[in-house]
């Protein structure tokens, strides 16, 4: 009798054992929600496909612990009101340019090539809404500049 009430109740061990297990195992990374953000410059639109950062935990993480970043992607950081923003590189391993942006989507500046693992404060230089993150050269490639506007759901002049 000691064996077969032993052998009914590992269903029940065994179960309990799983839910413990997942209860305790990591959680799924975040599924990263991409769109399309295009920037219209002097000689012609440039789109992207961007990856939304919008929670403080997803703008805190960023990009770090990247290794690389697709030429036509990006991070677009939005902090739904305008502010002074201040960025870094720390624990970031790729280049980046930093483009900032009003909340009429016009870009205010662009901190080019940015230092890989860096601690040094990259401002905004005025209140703005949101940074796009592209890989470092890309704003002098495609002729990004100061004054260009960026068409996404997040800028009011779009």
């Amino acid at each position: 009798m000691t064996a077969s009430i032993r052998l009914s109740v590992l269903p029940a061990v065994l179960l309990a054992f799983s839910l413990i297990f997942l209860a305790l195992a990591p959680q799924a990374a975040h599924a990263a929600s991409f769109e399309k953000a295009t920037i219209d410059t002097r000689s012609g639109p440039v789109t992207f496909d961007v990856e939304i950062a919008v929670t403080a935990d997803e703008r805190a993480k960023g990009l770090m612990y990247r290794t690389e970043l697709a030429p036509t992607a990006g991070m677009l950081f939005d902090f739904a009101v305008s502010q002074p923003v201040y960025m870094w590189m720390k624990n970031t391993y790729i280049p980046l340019d930093m483009v900032f942006i009003r909340a009429d989507g016009r870009i205010a500046r662009i901190a080019a090539d940015t230092t890989p693992l860096s601690t040094q404060t990259i401002e905004s230089g005025e209140p703005v809404r949101a940074v796009l993150e592209l890989p470092a050269g890309t704003a002098k490639a495609r002729g990004i500049a100061v004054g260009d506007r960026i068409r996404h759901r997040f800028f009011t002049a779009n």
